[in-house]
């Protein structure tokens, strides 16, 4: 049995943590998730931590994933009018993302 990646990098975590900080309210995670090798497995097999991911294929989902979340977050914030502070921020985030890249594409010890 492997562990996956939930091929919407846990987005919907993300948007259930946010809701509950901002309304204090907590909907129920998703019961199975649809993983970056394209199967559909229960919630609890997936993870968000590289080290704990034993899917090669959803290894190099991931890997793809957050490279093209590192251009992109850099291209958003490409337009003129855009705050130095904001551009400043998008470069971090763009280094932590191709960092967690990294990660995935690490091989597992």
């Amino acid at each position: 049995m492997h562990t996956h990646v939930d091929a919407d990098l846990h987005s919907e975590v993300a948007v259930r943590n946010l809701t509950a900080a901002t309304f204090g309210l907590v909907g129920s995670l998703p019961a199975q998730a649809t993983t970056g090798c394209g199967i559909r497995v229960p919630y609890v097999e997936t993870s968000t931590e590289p080290d704990s991911v034993t899917c090669p294929p959803c290894r190099e989902y991931a890997h793809r994933r957050y490279l093209e979340l590192a251009d992109y977050v850099v291209r958003a914030t490409d337009i003129p009018g855009t705050p130095p502070d904001l551009r400043a921020r998008a470069a971090r985030a763009r280094t932590e993302y191709q960092e967690l890249a990294g990660r995935y594409a690490a091989p597992r010890e």
